[in-house]
Protein backbone atom coordinates (compact mmCIF):
# COMPACT_ATOMS: atom_id res chain seq x y z
CA UNK A 1 0.00 0.00 0.00
CA UNK A 2 1.22 3.66 -1.00
CA UNK A 3 2.38 5.55 2.19
CA UNK A 4 0.10 8.28 2.86
CA UNK A 5 1.78 12.01 2.12
CA UNK A 6 1.78 15.39 4.08
CA UNK A 7 2.42 18.60 2.85
CA UNK A 8 3.32 20.83 5.72
CA UNK A 9 3.37 25.24 5.67
CA UNK A 10 5.36 27.18 8.05
CA UNK A 11 5.27 31.13 7.54
CA UNK A 12 4.83 32.25 11.20
CA UNK A 13 7.80 34.92 11.06
CA UNK A 14 10.58 35.80 8.33
CA UNK A 15 10.74 32.33 6.77
CA UNK A 16 8.54 30.68 3.97
CA UNK A 17 8.57 26.86 4.25
CA UNK A 18 7.10 23.66 3.08
CA UNK A 19 8.15 20.39 3.30
CA UNK A 20 6.28 17.10 2.07
CA UNK A 21 6.44 14.68 5.06
CA UNK A 22 5.34 10.45 4.46
CA UNK A 23 3.65 8.69 7.05
CA UNK A 24 6.89 7.04 7.87
CA UNK A 25 8.18 10.11 9.06
CA UNK A 26 10.41 10.44 6.45
CA UNK A 27 11.30 13.86 4.96
CA UNK A 28 10.72 13.87 1.30
CA UNK A 29 11.53 17.38 1.02
CA UNK A 30 12.01 20.64 2.74
CA UNK A 31 12.06 23.82 1.05
CA UNK A 32 12.88 27.24 3.01
CA UNK A 33 13.00 30.77 1.31
CA UNK A 34 14.83 33.07 4.11
CA UNK A 35 14.31 37.14 4.21
CA UNK A 36 17.61 37.77 5.53
CA UNK A 37 18.45 40.28 3.02
CA UNK A 38 15.43 42.10 3.47
CA UNK A 39 15.44 42.90 7.54
CA UNK A 40 18.94 43.12 7.67
CA UNK A 41 18.47 47.12 7.49
CA UNK A 42 16.25 47.08 10.20
CA UNK A 43 18.34 45.12 12.67
CA UNK A 44 14.80 42.81 12.95
CA UNK A 45 11.70 41.45 11.71
CA UNK A 46 9.54 43.99 10.22
CA UNK A 47 6.37 42.61 10.17
CA UNK A 48 4.34 44.41 7.11
CA UNK A 49 7.69 43.44 4.75
CA UNK A 50 7.85 39.52 6.35
CA UNK A 51 4.31 39.41 5.20
CA UNK A 52 4.56 40.27 1.34
CA UNK A 53 7.65 38.73 1.06
CA UNK A 54 5.83 35.80 1.92
CA UNK A 55 3.13 36.75 -0.20
CA UNK A 56 5.56 36.42 -3.12
CA UNK A 57 7.05 33.34 -2.46
CA UNK A 58 4.84 30.58 -0.93
CA UNK A 59 3.81 29.45 -4.26
CA UNK A 60 7.12 28.74 -5.36
CA UNK A 61 7.73 27.04 -2.28
CA UNK A 62 5.00 25.31 -2.64
CA UNK A 63 5.74 23.95 -5.88
CA UNK A 64 9.74 23.09 -5.38
CA UNK A 65 8.74 21.21 -2.25
CA UNK A 66 6.07 18.76 -4.41
CA UNK A 67 8.30 18.97 -7.05
CA UNK A 68 11.53 17.62 -4.73
CA UNK A 69 9.05 15.03 -3.27
CA UNK A 70 8.47 13.26 -6.15
CA UNK A 71 5.25 13.27 -5.74
CA UNK A 72 1.97 15.44 -7.42
CA UNK A 73 -0.81 17.33 -5.59
CA UNK A 74 -3.21 14.57 -5.80
CA UNK A 75 -0.92 12.63 -3.69
CA UNK A 76 -1.13 14.34 -0.57
CA UNK A 77 -3.77 13.28 1.92
CA UNK A 78 -3.66 16.18 4.09
CA UNK A 79 -2.06 20.22 4.43
CA UNK A 80 -0.62 20.90 7.87
CA UNK A 81 0.09 24.87 8.38
CA UNK A 82 1.24 26.71 11.46
CA UNK A 83 -2.06 29.30 12.77
CA UNK A 84 0.16 30.33 16.18
CA UNK A 85 1.96 32.26 17.59
CA UNK A 86 3.64 34.15 15.37
CA UNK A 87 3.05 37.54 13.00
CA UNK A 88 -0.70 37.92 11.85
CA UNK A 89 -0.35 39.26 8.48
CA UNK A 90 2.94 36.28 7.95
CA UNK A 91 0.27 33.37 9.37
CA UNK A 92 -2.54 34.65 7.36
CA UNK A 93 -0.41 34.09 4.40
CA UNK A 94 0.27 30.55 4.86
CA UNK A 95 -2.90 29.48 6.32
CA UNK A 96 -4.61 30.95 2.84
CA UNK A 97 -2.08 29.01 1.06
CA UNK A 98 -3.43 25.59 3.00
CA UNK A 99 -6.86 26.58 2.53
CA UNK A 100 -6.59 26.53 -0.79
CA UNK A 101 -4.86 23.53 -1.24
CA UNK A 102 -7.28 21.72 1.47
CA UNK A 103 -9.96 22.80 -0.61
CA UNK A 104 -8.71 22.49 -4.09
CA UNK A 105 -7.77 18.89 -3.55
CA UNK A 106 -10.41 18.13 -1.38
CA UNK A 107 -8.45 16.99 1.23
CA UNK A 108 -8.06 18.02 5.61
CA UNK A 109 -6.83 20.68 6.92
CA UNK A 110 -4.42 20.57 10.12
CA UNK A 111 -4.03 23.69 12.53
CA UNK A 112 -0.44 23.41 14.26
CA UNK A 113 0.73 25.75 17.22
CA UNK A 114 4.11 25.79 16.07
CA UNK A 115 5.60 25.87 19.80
CA UNK A 116 4.24 22.17 20.21
CA UNK A 117 6.24 21.80 16.96
CA UNK A 118 9.19 22.34 18.21
CA UNK A 119 9.12 20.46 21.07
CA UNK A 120 7.82 17.35 19.10
CA UNK A 121 10.51 17.66 16.72
CA UNK A 122 13.08 16.85 19.77
CA UNK A 123 12.22 13.24 19.44
CA UNK A 124 12.40 13.06 15.32
CA UNK A 125 15.21 10.84 13.81
CA UNK A 126 18.48 12.91 12.67
CA UNK A 127 17.50 14.83 9.52
CA UNK A 128 19.54 16.68 7.13
CA UNK A 129 19.35 20.21 8.28
CA UNK A 130 17.98 22.91 5.89
CA UNK A 131 19.96 24.83 3.90
CA UNK A 132 19.63 29.07 4.67
CA UNK A 133 19.37 30.44 0.98
CA UNK A 134 16.51 31.58 -1.08
CA UNK A 135 13.70 28.58 -2.23
CA UNK A 136 16.87 25.91 -1.07
CA UNK A 137 16.09 22.66 -0.04
CA UNK A 138 17.04 20.04 1.61
CA UNK A 139 15.89 15.98 1.86
CA UNK A 140 16.30 13.11 3.84
CA UNK A 141 16.46 9.68 3.70
CA UNK A 142 16.14 9.29 7.64
CA UNK A 143 13.44 6.43 8.41
CA UNK A 144 11.75 5.06 11.70
CA UNK A 145 9.27 6.33 14.61
CA UNK A 146 9.60 9.44 16.81
CA UNK A 147 11.32 8.73 20.01
CA UNK A 148 9.05 8.77 22.95
CA UNK A 149 10.14 11.71 24.96
CA UNK A 150 7.08 12.57 26.86
CA UNK A 151 6.24 13.16 29.69
CA UNK A 152 9.03 15.87 29.59
CA UNK A 153 10.06 19.13 30.53
CA UNK A 154 10.65 21.32 27.24
CA UNK A 155 12.30 24.71 26.78
CA UNK A 156 11.77 26.48 24.01
CA UNK A 157 14.10 29.32 22.94
CA UNK A 158 13.93 31.44 19.60
CA UNK A 159 13.72 35.29 18.83
CA UNK A 160 9.64 35.65 19.94
CA UNK A 161 9.91 32.96 22.89
CA UNK A 162 11.73 31.79 26.03
CA UNK A 163 9.11 29.60 27.77
CA UNK A 164 9.03 26.45 29.44
CA UNK A 165 6.55 23.69 29.25
CA UNK A 166 5.36 20.59 31.07
CA UNK A 167 4.90 18.26 28.45
CA UNK A 168 2.49 15.28 28.45
CA UNK A 169 1.94 14.40 25.27
CA UNK A 170 2.23 16.13 21.63
CA UNK A 171 -0.54 18.19 22.10
CA UNK A 172 -0.45 18.21 25.86
CA UNK A 173 1.92 21.11 26.36
CA UNK A 174 1.34 22.60 29.94
CA UNK A 175 3.21 26.35 30.26
CA UNK A 176 4.79 26.40 33.58
CA UNK A 177 7.58 29.48 33.28
CA UNK A 178 8.51 32.05 30.45
CA UNK A 179 10.16 35.20 29.82
CA UNK A 180 8.68 38.69 31.72
CA UNK A 181 9.81 40.53 29.18
CA UNK A 182 12.03 40.06 25.96
CA UNK A 183 12.32 36.50 24.61
CA UNK A 184 16.47 35.32 24.07
CA UNK A 185 16.10 35.68 20.78
CA UNK A 186 15.15 38.79 21.04
CA UNK A 187 17.38 40.52 23.46
CA UNK A 188 20.53 38.98 21.03
CA UNK A 189 19.37 41.14 18.04
CA UNK A 190 18.40 44.21 20.03
CA UNK A 191 22.42 44.22 21.65
CA UNK A 192 23.83 43.33 18.38
CA UNK A 193 21.74 46.68 16.82
CA UNK A 194 23.21 48.56 20.02
CA UNK A 195 26.89 47.62 19.53
CA UNK A 196 26.26 48.17 15.53
CA UNK A 197 26.38 44.33 14.74
CA UNK A 198 24.79 42.30 11.64
CA UNK A 199 21.21 41.13 11.53
CA UNK A 200 20.69 37.97 12.53
CA UNK A 201 22.05 39.09 16.14
CA UNK A 202 22.42 35.59 17.29
CA UNK A 203 25.61 34.41 14.91
CA UNK A 204 26.61 38.19 15.32
CA UNK A 205 27.14 37.90 19.32
CA UNK A 206 28.35 34.56 19.43
CA UNK A 207 31.07 35.07 16.35
CA UNK A 208 32.39 37.89 18.69
CA UNK A 209 32.21 36.43 21.75
CA UNK A 210 35.04 33.96 20.29
CA UNK A 211 37.80 36.52 20.88
CA UNK A 212 36.11 38.22 24.15
CA UNK A 213 37.35 37.63 27.66
CA UNK A 214 34.61 35.73 29.74
CA UNK A 215 35.52 36.85 32.88
CA UNK A 216 35.28 40.62 31.80
CA UNK A 217 31.11 41.28 32.36
CA UNK A 218 29.39 39.55 35.07
CA UNK A 219 26.01 39.28 33.74
CA UNK A 220 23.13 39.61 35.77
CA UNK A 221 20.98 36.51 36.26
CA UNK A 222 17.52 37.75 37.78
CA UNK A 223 15.17 36.01 38.96
CA UNK A 224 17.07 32.49 40.29
CA UNK A 225 15.84 33.28 43.55
CA UNK A 226 12.42 33.97 42.88
CA UNK A 227 10.48 30.80 43.71
CA UNK A 228 9.72 30.82 40.37
CA UNK A 229 10.32 29.53 37.07
CA UNK A 230 10.55 32.41 34.43
CA UNK A 231 13.27 34.41 33.14
CA UNK A 232 14.43 37.93 32.09
CA UNK A 233 16.56 39.30 29.66
CA UNK A 234 15.89 42.94 29.50
CA UNK A 235 18.80 43.76 31.98
CA UNK A 236 21.17 42.23 29.73
CA UNK A 237 20.65 45.24 27.30
CA UNK A 238 21.65 47.44 29.61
Amino acid sequence: MTKRLLLAIESSCDETAAAVIREDRVVLSNVVATQYELHEEFGGVVPEIASRAHVRRIIPVLKEAIKRAGCHPGDLCAVAVTTEPGLVGSLLVGLTAAKTVAMSLRIPLVTVNHIDAHIFACGLPPQVPPATAPCSTSESSVTGSTASIYPCIGLVISGGHTNLYDCRSAVENRLIGGTTDDAAGEAFDKVARILRLPYPGGPAIQQAARSGDPRRFRMPRPLMHSGRLDFSFSGLKT
